[in-house]
């Protein structure tokens, strides 16, 4: 071996040319093995190269993609080889093929390019895109429900939450705005006027100024049955006039509840009403207001064609919400002349603020703003400055005699701290919609929080009842049980004339798209006994605060647990 070696050297010495080339040849062959690699990515996988056993294709078949999408526009790994259909071969095969593949060896710009292009063949997999269309407020193009988010909105993200409700069409509109629905119902544009950039994806187009890019959805959603997210709404007697509390009649002797949503579905409309073998579609209107509920036995009487599901009579109707967006009050603006005066929405975090927002827009059709700034969360009020005059009123969290004479009248919205206390934990530790983990609670944060942020409950509401000019006080639990009252009176402080039907059409849609589902119930009590004390005796200050100006006290159920 050595004298091998020896040999190999002394020819190079003799001819240090022969060196140099060799050495030029050697970097020129790395060199296009490197360059090669890039421009394959990812090479079929041969019959010889394949396992028999674990039925690889034969050479020369194109494989479907085995990895999953990401919303954040990367890819998951699943642990295990994913194959990408080659478009462009190489002029020869390496026979490290299958481990470049399992590498994910994306090195050069031809293979970015075949990337993006696998990333679009995933796309079309669960949605096609349709085209660009005109919108406007006033005649929606997709009139289901609808969501926003001014920071990460993603054509994923809207097709997603679309899919999950089981509607046929997703839509993107400035950069930011997701719009559902069964049907479109606008024309066709120019796919140049459909010129925005997603917010939350830079290179996505998400629509443009009242144009929406519009996808349908390929994936349909089948784990539950299709009227399985129709809000059961009670027994209600039949309306005078039924003509026009439901114009939308259609006779269907074999009756089923999945039939009669699914008309009402399709007719795009809100209410979808069983009355024995004929099913009525129609709005909440005050000819048919939902509001007194009669006997469920009343209603009683069997489907024709679902056992155990009523289907009511012709003198007593079943009344089921379907997923269709009432957009009776949907459209929203800015105030058209500067408002002379600030009128605060204030609550302790935690309180239900973004929620009652939601109900005042949906009731007035004006923008609300904020003395914050969070628009991944909420609307284009939330962009412009507090004092502005161009919104109806301003959320606020400040107390303080400075910031609340700031205002010239306010609604306060006063929660159960016990509630309000552990809503407030859930979105500093999980987000607006999230929830704090199981170790927050059991750690050291959570009486670290309560000893902070109890006693501000109770002086945010004294500050205000003493500093405030004009003070509306509203109880979120008030809210909840009877929304059509309380919101009056809200709407009533803001000066705007708003009639009873835009009311019922908030109260169809008052859940919104940013109110926490409930909070996540805990295997135990996270308020101790001396936490209790202490807050039962904030509770009893705030109390007398409010009795002593002629003001209804505290709901009872705030009292101890």
């Amino acid at each position: 071996m050595a004298k091998l070696w020896f040999r190999f050297q002394r020819y190079f010495r003799r001819k240090p040319v022969r060196f140099f080339a060799f050495l030029a040849l050697y970097l020129t062959a790395g060199s296009l093995v490197f360059l090669h690699s890039g421009f394959v990515g990812q090479p079929a996988v041969s019959q010889n190269q394949a396992n028999p056993a674990v039925g690889a294709p034969v050479e020369g078949a194109e494989l479907t993609f085995l990895g999953d999408l990401n919303l954040d526009r990367g890819f998951r790994d699943t642990g295990e080889a994913s194959s990408i259909a080659r478009r462009y071969g190489p002029w020869f095969k390496g026979k490290d093929g299958n481990e470049r593949a399992k590498l994910g060896d994306y090195g050069g710009a031809w293979s970015r390019a075949l990337k993006g292009r696998v990333i679009r063949e995933k796309e079309e997999e669960r949605a096609k895109y349709i085209g660009c269309h005109l919108d406007d407020t006033q005649s929606r193009a997709l009139r289901g429900v609808s969501f926003f988010d001014y920071k990460k909105m993603t054509v994923f993200r809207c097709q997603d939450n679309c899919a999950e409700r089981g509607y046929l069409y997703a839509g993107l509109e400035f950069g930011a705005e997701c719009y559902c629905g069964h049907k479109i119902q606008a024309a066709n544009v120019s796919e140049a006027e459909c010129d925005m950039d997603c917010k939350g994806e830079r290179g996505s187009v998400c629509g443009g100024a009242n144009r929406l890019s519009v996808y349908r959805l390929q994936l349909a959603q089948e784990s539950a049955r299709r009227y399985g997210s129709a809000v059961f709404r009670g027994c209600f007697r039949r309306p005078d006039n039924l003509s026009l509390a439901l114009p939308v009649t259609a006779a269907m002797p074999n009756m089923s509840v999945d039939k009669c949503v699914d008309l009402c579905t399709e007719k795009e409309y809100p209410l979808a009403a069983l009355a024995g073998t004929a099913c009525h579609c129609g709005f909440p209107t005050t000819r048919f207001p939902l509001h007194e509920r009669e006997d469920e036995q009343l209603c009683a009487q069997k489907c024709s064609a679902e056992e155990f599901e009523s289907c009511g009579t012709p003198s007593y109707f079943i009344v089921y919400q379907t997923q269709v967006q009432d957009n009776r009050c949907m459209d929203r603006r800015f105030l058209p002349a500067k408002s002379k005066q600030l009128i605060a929405l204030a609550s302790f975090p935690g309180a239900g603020n973004t929620w009652a927002r939601h109900l005042i827009e949906l009731a007035t059709g004006f923008y609300t703003g904020s003395y914050y700034f969070d628009g991944s969360l909420y609307n284009k009020g939330e962009r412009d400055h507090w004092r502005s005059g161009r919104t109806i009123c301003i959320k606020t969290h400040e107390s303080g005699q400075k910031e609340i004479e700031a205002f010239d009248a306010a609604i306060l919205l006063i929660r159960n701290p016990y509630k309000a206390l552990m809503a407030e934990f859930n979105r500093k530790y999980g987000g607006h919609i999230g929830f704090a983990a199981h170790a927050h609670w059991k750690g050291k944060e959570w009486p670290e929080f309560v000893r902070n942020y109890a006693p501000w409950w109770a002086t945010h509401t004294l500050d205000w009842l003493k500093f405030g000019r004009k003070v509306l006080v509203v109880h979120f639990e008030d809210l909840k049980r009877d929304l059509f009252v309380q919101l009056g009176r809200m709407v009533g402080l803001l000066g705007v004339a708003v009639r009873e039907d835009r009311l019922l059409c908030v109260e169809s849609q008052k859940d919104g798209n940013f109110k926490r589902s409930g909070l996540r119930k805990l295997e135990y009590d996270p308020y101790t006994a001396d936490m209790q004390r202490t807050i039962s005796a904030y509770i009893k200050t705030v109390d007398a605060a409010l009795r002593g100006r002629n003001l209804t006290g505290v709901p009872d159920d705030y009292y101890p647990r």
